[in-house]
């Protein structure tokens, strides 16, 4: 099924410089962004129906990235981008300490896996309109069932 993926490699470039601003809009840095991207997948649902057809992420590694996203933050250091760095969330790294501590919310890493999750969905929606309005999406699909 790489073949699929070989054939829109342009495609992905081209979403890739038009959704920079949203991953700058979100908590995380490019560096961040270019993890999380490798730890994710994308495969075609229901690719024989043309109806139902959606290229979804198979985020099932996502989960083993989160940690080094938080090394990629901290290694930021004083003077770098306060997005997606190591703040520890809007309450502070201490009170976000406190109230893991005492099993008080979600962790910090289910809540960037969450908006990770959020961001790849986006992301794959965006690459799907793209080959829809390029005319590719059929022969994506066709190239997908092979």
């Amino acid at each position: 099924m790489s073949n699929w993926t070989d054939r829109i490699v342009s495609d992905r470039m081209a979403v890739d410089r038009e959704f920079s601003d949203r991953v700058r809009a979100s908590e995380f840095t490019n560096q961040e962004w270019g993890l999380i991207m490798t730890a994710v997948e994308f495969e075609i649902e229901h690719a024989d129906d043309p109806e139902q057809a959606r290229i979804v992420p198979d985020t099932e590694n996502l989960p083993q990235m989160i940690p080094e996203l938080e090394k990629v933050g901290g290694q930021m250091g004083p003077g770098g981008p306060t997005q997606g760095g190591n703040s520890g969330g809007s309450g502070g790294g201490v009170f976000d300490t406190i109230r893991s501590a005492l099993g008080m919310g979600g962790s910090d890493d289910e809540d960037k896996l969450d908006a990770a999750e959020r961001l790849v969905d986006e992301y794959a929606d965006a690459l799907q309109q793209r080959l829809e309005e390029t005319g590719k999406w059929d022969d994506v699909r066709d190239a997908y069932e092979d």
